[in-house]
């Protein structure tokens, strides 16, 4: 079986602040990248419940967080459709998403 690894490396302050995270993907061409925030799911299946690990470093911008939520949440919505075939609620989730960016102030 062939097996392909994700790496990520955050460097945290003395208040175990992240200060910076890094991320490694060789098989997708990544190496020791820089990032301000990420956000991961997982499933477990015999507790039947996601697992989650969200971080972002200290100087992340709150605008950048905000259009990072809103890619995050398009993405879902894309993801949701190609995992469910559900269109209907794929519709919806992307309505929320364009109510969010207008909230937020992120259309140009």
């Amino acid at each position: 079986m062939k097996t392909s690894d994700i790496k990520i490396t955050v460097a945290l302050d003395e208040n175990n602040i992240p200060e910076k995270l890094l991320w490694t993907a060789q098989d997708g061409g990544v190496e020791q990248e820089e990032a301000k925030a990420m956000l991961l799911s997982v499933w477990d299946s015999k507790a039947k419940e996601t697992l989650r690990i969200d971080l972002w470093t200290k100087d992340m911008p709150v605008d950048e967080m905000k259009q990072f939520f809103h890619q995050t949440l398009v993405a879902m919505a894309d993801t949701f459709q190609r995992a469910t075939a559900d269109e209907k609620m794929s519709d919806t989730m992307r309505d929320f998403c364009e109510y969010f960016a207008e909230k937020m102030d992120l259309k140009a």
